[in-house]
């Protein structure tokens, strides 16, 4: 399998939905299923860490931001 391909697959999907986005910061394995269909273990790890390199700190942002605004909601 060309992992770079599904990569690319992976994050054009990612980036045109921002619930993918979500949904892959949250479970970053069934997120990827649900856009590629089912793969070998090895091979879907490789795409999680490729779409994680590609998206660069876009999912990290997004999970950061939301932990911000819950801060703001509990006051911590």
């Amino acid at each position: 399998m060309d992992i770079s391909s599904l990569v690319s697959k992976a994050v054009a999907a990612i980036k045109g939905d921002k619930s993918l986005l979500t949904a892959f910061t949250a479970d970053p394995a069934k997120a990827l299923e649900g856009i590629l269909g089912q793969l070998p273990t090895d091979t879907l790890n490789k795409v999680i860490e490729g779409v994680k390199n590609a998206l660069g700190g876009e999912a990290e942002g997004f999970l950061a931001k939301i932990k911000k605004f819950f801060a703001k909601l509990t006051g911590k």
